[in-house]
């Protein structure tokens, strides 16, 4: 009976191993059949995850949307329809399947399970249950079978991973926010609402040389106001917001620049612009809430202002050149000279009009306003007529000005003989009054009627006589101003008489540089034409240097005064010209070639002047010793200041110039000490010019001239400094010095205007107005020894203004603040940049 017992609980233990087994076993054969059912529904599944997560559906139109949305449900069905045939395995199925795993022999587990009929005798009862106990004891310890899906046998090449992947790549591409599952139903989200960025700048005249305002950004942002030049630009813009935003100047509402295709993008930002004429606010709202505003305060534009700043100058080669003060609040744009003749008859008939006078405007940045303008008018049939001049301003607003009238007597060209002087005053004459057509052909009678004693040339004399004969026959204005051109060519012919080709060819030059300056011609044109004098130039200058070689007294004939050029001052005068043509400083260039012109003319003129040659050659030596002194009080003043302020004098002028050697005075105090003082021997170097000063003055007075009274206050300050220096006052020295140097210029100006009458007076021919010889500025155009130092008072550098560069760089800052998709740390940047203050 024991054993009985031991053997059956036994068996209940195999039945709690063998009832696990049936579990796991029963649930893994279940898995076998529902896996390949299931597997169709998934892989569709990851398909559209993967179509949904990528963005597809949000960049579809709703129509093919829905279409795909519809087979994907379909597909979803049809998957649906083998689940249909499942069915769970029964219990005889999973004991042979756990039999079969373990390889259980005669169906052991099977066994445990069959019954005898009821009725059975109790000996084949016994006998079954032996054979139980007996099956029972061959099953061991039974495991449960793993599941043997036939997937594997359906999709050798394991294509089934590929909508894995693809759906694990979509799955990651999501993050960035490109799709979501719910994408099938309402497509792309709607959009984020941007706030608006709102830009606004205000954008002043070109004219007014301004840099434009970004009004969100300015120093003065804060309090809303902005003063603005009248007639500027307003601009508002703003990107992003909900495109309802209204913008409103005063009262009037802002329609949007439809221009640059806003109306046509609506992603475009929505410009606003308008002109401020007058003070007006600016408002921005958006569906009737305001956003910003700004307050504008309107500056007028002032009309200009000109005036005469001088004396107008004229050359000998015909150059006229007016001197101006205008001024504007901008700039001027323009300005012109009008002429109008004086004492003309009242029944006069002109032939011509006046000259064209264009006036250079000053430079924008120029403080004082000042400026000149010089035209060769030599041509002109006004050229020497008496004329009231009348000058022009205007801005760039419209506004015009004039001037107070002033009576002058214009340039003309100066010729030296008697009879081409003659034929040019009756071709001014004529056209300026047809109506002395009879006086004028009375008058070439007379100079025709002995022509043995008054023309030599035959062909002067044909040419006279010619022109007396069209003169008769003209009877219309055209007619008339062929014999004026006509009896220009004569004269000119008259006065060139004689000339050698290098003077020819140099005359030539000058007047196509001079006309290709007047027009604006290409830099090419001038570079070449420039060439073209500068060799003509420098064979005339061979044939003076020959000339001067042969005739050694020939340069004590010259005037003084008088240019002395070197080929090399030539070439700089000419490079430093075509450098302002390029410039655009046409008008410089004109003025430059003009001086340059007279120069030449001076120089070639004073090879036959003898008449007063001991006195102008005597009035010259006067202004050299003028201008060395005031180059020895210059460097006294120097001296004294570097003493002054601790450093040591230098002795200077040892045994030269500033010293006596008769009595000695100057020797004393070489190491800069005298016994009267650390100034002493500047003291007695002061004393010694004061008494060479006093000379000249007498000297001056021997010559019928007159100091003048600027020269007496120059001794006087000398004799301060004198007696300062020997006190040991530097301080109060340095300032009767700087007074007695000032003194000196003034004193230098008025002799040398008392020398050009004089000389004007001798020669016969030189009317005051007229810059002969005795020009301020060297060939180089730096002032002379007798003007003193240039302390930048006649350098004038171009003024070149362009806006247009700063400008773009703007607008493509705007265009990059307006962008949403630029980094915060770029906009941070921007914005920096356009914070003007």
């Amino acid at each position: 009976m024991m054993e009985n017992v031991e053997s059956d609980s036994k068996v209940q233990i195999r039945s709690g191993a063998l009832t696990r087994a049936r579990l796991a076993t029963g649930a893994a054969m279940a898995f076998e059949r529902l896996w390949p059912k299931v597997l169709p529904l998934l892989l569709a599944a990851l398909l559209f995850a993967s179509l949904s997560w990528s963005g597809l559906f949000r960049a579809l139109p709703d129509a093919a949307r829905y279409a795909i949305g519809a087979v994907f449900a379909l597909l979803a069905l049809a998957s649906l329809i083998p689940l249909l045939r499942f069915r769970l395995p029964d219990a005889a199925e999973i004991t042979s399947r756990i039999e079969a795993a373990n390889q259980l022999q005669h169906q052991p587990i099977a066994a445990q399970n069959d019954r005898l009929p009821a009725d059975a005798d109790p000996v084949s009862a016994a006998l079954w249950l032996e054979h139980q106990r007996r099956m029972a004891s061959r099953i061991g310890s039974v495991a449960a079978d793993a599941p043997r899906p036939a997937i594997p046998r359906l999709d050798p090449f394991a294509l089934r991973s590929i909508p894995v992947l693809i759906a694990a790549v979509a799955l990651a591409f999501s993050f960035s926010g490109s799709g979501t599952l719910t994408d099938i139903l309402h497509g792309a989200p709607p959009p984020e609402k941007v706030p608006p960025r709102i830009d606004a700048w205000v954008t002043p005249p070109a004219y007014t040389g301004r840099a434009p305002v970004f009004l969100t950004s300015a120093a003065n942002a804060a309090t809303k106001l902005f003063t603005v030049p009248a007639g500027s630009e307003v601009t508002l813009r703003v990107t992003g917001g909900a495109g309802t935003e209204i913008a409103k100047l005063g009262a009037a509402e802002l329609k949007p620049d439809e221009s640059g295709g806003a109306a046509a993008d609506k992603e475009a930002p929505a410009i606003f612009k308008s002109a401020l004429t007058s003070d007006a606010q600016l408002s921005l709202s958006s569906d009737g809430r305001p956003l910003d505003d700004w307050q504008f305060k309107i500056t007028p534009d002032q009309p200009p202002k000109i005036e005469f700043s001088g004396d107008a100058e004229r050359t000998f080669s015909g150059s006229q050149t007016f001197a101006y003060k205008a001024i504007d609040d901008y700039g001027i744009a323009s300005g012109r000279a009008l002429l109008t003749l004086e004492g003309a008859a009242a029944n006069a008939r002109p032939l011509y009009d006046a000259p064209e006078f264009k006036l250079s405007a000053p430079g924008r940045k120029s403080k004082d306003g000042l400026a000149k303008t010089a035209k060769d008018i030599s041509e002109h049939p006004w050229a020497g007529a008496s004329v009231r001049v009348t000058l022009t301003a205007m801005d760039d607003a419209k506004q015009e000005c004039r001037s107070q009238p002033r009576a002058m007597e214009l340039a003309e060209k100066v010729f030296a003989n008697p009879l081409a002087k003659a034929l040019i005053e009756q071709r001014r004459i004529l056209a300026l009054d047809a109506n002395s057509k009879p006086a004028i052909l009375n008058i070439l009678d007379m100079l025709t009627l002995h022509p043995d004693e008054t023309i030599k040339n035959a062909s002067h004399y044909l040419g006279i006589h010619t022109a007396q004969r069209r003169l008769q026959l003209a009877r219309t204005d055209d007619e008339l101003r062929s014999v004026v051109a006509y009896l220009w060519e004569i004269a000119n012919g008259i006065e060139s008489f004689g000339l050698t080709d290098a003077q020819r060819r140099m005359r030539e030059a000058q007047e196509k540089l001079s006309k290709a300056l007047e027009e604006g011609a290409s830099d090419e044109e001038i570079a070449k034409l420039t060439e073209e004098l500068r060799k003509a130039m420098k064979d005339v200058m061979r044939e003076l240097a020959e000339q001067a070689r042969k005739n050694p007294d020939l340069a004590k004939e010259m005037p003084p005064g008088t240019d002395m050029l070197t080929q090399q001052e030539i070439d700089k005068m000419l490079d430093k010209m075509q450098d302002l043509a390029k410039q655009g400083a046409r008008d410089e260039a004109k003025e430059l070639l003009s001086q340059l012109n007279e120069m030449m003319n001076n120089l070639q003129a004073g090879k036959g002047q003898q008449q007063g040659g001991e006195g102008q050659s005597a009035m010259g030596e006067q202004m050299n010793k003028l201008g060395e002194m005031m180059r020895r009080q210059q460097q006294l003043m120097d001296e004294t200041q570097r003493m002054d302020q601790g450093g040591e004098g230098q002795p200077g002028d040892q045994g030269g110039e500033g010293q006596n050697p008769g009595t000695g005075e100057g020797q004393e105090g070489q190491n800069g000490q005298s016994p009267g003082g650390r100034f002493g021997g500047l003291q007695g170097r002061q004393g010694q010019l004061q008494r060479d000063l006093q000379a000249l003055m007498d000297g001056l007075e021997g010559m019928g001239l007159d100091p003048g009274r600027a020269l007496g206050d120059a001794g006087r300050s000398m004799g301060q400094a004198e007696g300062n220096l020997g006190k040991g006052d530097g301080g109060e020295a340095l300032a009767d010095q700087s007074e007695a140097l000032d003194a000196l210029r003034k004193g230098a100006e008025g002799l040398m205007n008392q020398m050009q009458q004089a000389l004007g007076q001798q020669g016969g021919g030189t009317r005051p107005g007229f810059r002969r010889g005795a020009n301020p500025l060297d060939p180089l155009g730096r002032p002379r020894a007798t003007t003193g130092p240039d302390f930048g008072q006649t350098t004038k550098v171009p003024d070149d203004i362009d806006v247009q560069r700063a400008r773009e760089i703007l607008e493509t800052i705007r265009k990059r603040l307006g962008d949403a998709l630029s980094p915060q740390l770029e906009r941070n940047y921007l914005e920096r940049l356009l914070k003007f203050d």
